[in-house]
């Protein structure tokens, strides 16, 4: 009896393991393929950089809000609920793309659709650590996870470039997720999650997400995603714009620049577990961050010719920044505290997503080009890397992962 129990206690963490897989890849592919469908909304809309960003900064900042304002929603109301109801949410939002024709009306959606992904991304975060034994397996989860988002970073933009090269709307994109995104609530409603595990008494509330943001250990390891994030989605929402114009000997590798940023960052966080099991975490994020500002510096130092390869390159560097840093920050927490942590460092993550690319197209407005707002990512990168670096040599939270 023992034995046919913990099968069915396995097979039914392998099923919420694949459904999350398969929520962060829905995710991705709607997310990660604002850089190509900004060129298309420019001269559809006649919109200035600044103008056109706000397709990648609206649901980011409603992430973040969400994800400050409802992250306790899976403490309080479970996993489960929590994840059904912002998948259905994010399905109806997208569902309405087809009733429009306005950029405004585009960006209500948007709104929408980043407070849906606050709501299951949460859920889904808590639900990562719920099924963890211990951080380091936690850290080898979020890689996979993450593994599963940039695959689905891949694709995104590749039905994009698809829709747009046969004359179709990019808008069918948001469509089929919208059906995808159905199929994972009718899964997520038959799965089986595991109970919800108490620590103390402590009323799960706003409140108490307000006090996780005095937490030290919250707001550094946040800080540390959101300089990661202001150096990750400069590539994904700018370099397309970057390389439009690009006629020099490259030309095949700046076609495909994008998805060569997307495929080795996916390939480098299925490769993030392997490579966490043999070395330590801390040596891992400062030698990666310092790999990331190389390939910035790089770029900047000898030009457009030296971006084509060195931008696309970083993605092998940052693939496991994200998701490592990610877990090690909710790991330093109680698992009833998963979704308060989730949130907070959510709110961080989609904050920096929302506000770098706008002020990378603030500052490229001003100097007429888009290179210039590559100079103040470059400064984010040597931020992560100073960053990483103190965690390195101080080594703050290792008394809360000791149990890794």
């Amino acid at each position: 009896m023992s034995k046919e129990l913990n099968l069915n206690k396995n097979a039914s963490e392998s099923n919420i393991r694949m459904l999350t897989y398969l929520m962060f890849f829905m995710f991705a592919m709607t997310s990660d393929a604002v850089g190509v469908i900004i060129p298309e909304l420019i001269e559809t809309f006649n919109l200035s950089m600044l103008q056109a960003s706000a397709f990648h900064y609206m649901p980011m900042i409603f992430i973040a809000l969400s994800g400050l304002f409802l992250g306790y929603l899976a403490d309080k109301l479970g996993r489960k609920s929590t994840i059904i109801i912002g998948l259905l949410l994010f399905s109806v939002a997208s569902f309405m793309f087809a009733l429009g024709e306005s950029f405004y009306f585009f960006l209500f959606l948007l709104a929408v659709i980043g407070t849906a992904i606050g709501v299951f991304k949460t859920g889904a975060l808590a639900l990562i650590g719920d099924i963890s034994t211990n951080a380091k397996q936690h850290s080898s989860t979020m890689n996979t996870v993450e593994g599963f988002f940039g695959v689905g970073a891949i694709v995104g933009p590749a039905i994009v470039s698809f829709l747009l090269v046969s004359g179709v709307s990019w808008k069918f994109l948001y469509f089929g997720a919208g059906l995808f995104c159905l199929i994972l609530c009718w899964l997520a409603y038959r799965a089986d999650y595991p109970a919800l595990k108490r620590s103390s008494n402590q009323s799960i509330n706003l409140a108490s997400t307000f006090k996780m943001m005095r937490n030290p250990y919250a707001l550094g390891f946040s800080f540390a995603i959101g300089l990661y994030v202001a150096t990750e989605v400069a590539i994904y929402v700018w370099m397309p714009t970057l390389l439009l114009d690009y006629q020099g000997d490259y030309i095949f590798l700046a076609t495909y620049a994008l998805t060569i940023f997307f495929t080795l960052r996916a390939a480098g966080r299925f490769l993030g577990g392997w490579i966490l099991h043999r070395f330590p975490w801390q040596q891992v994020m400062m030698w990666f961050s310092l790999a990331i500002f190389l390939c910035y510096l790089g770029t900047m130092w000898f030009g457009i010719d030296a971006a084509i390869v060195l931008l696309p390159l970083s993605g092998l560097f940052m693939s496991m920044m994200y998701p490592t840093l990610n877990s090690k920050g909710i790991s330093c927490f109680s698992v009833d505290q998963h979704g308060s942590v989730a949130g907070v460092i959510l709110f961080f993550t989609a904050l920096s997503a929302a506000l770098a690319p706008l002020f990378m197209g603030w500052v490229s407005d001003i100097f007429g080009h888009v290179k210039y707002g590559f100079y103040l990512a470059t400064g984010f990168a040597f931020l992560l890397f100073l960053l990483t670096l103190f965690n390195l040599l101080r080594d703050p939270a290792a008394h809360l992962l000791a149990s890794e």
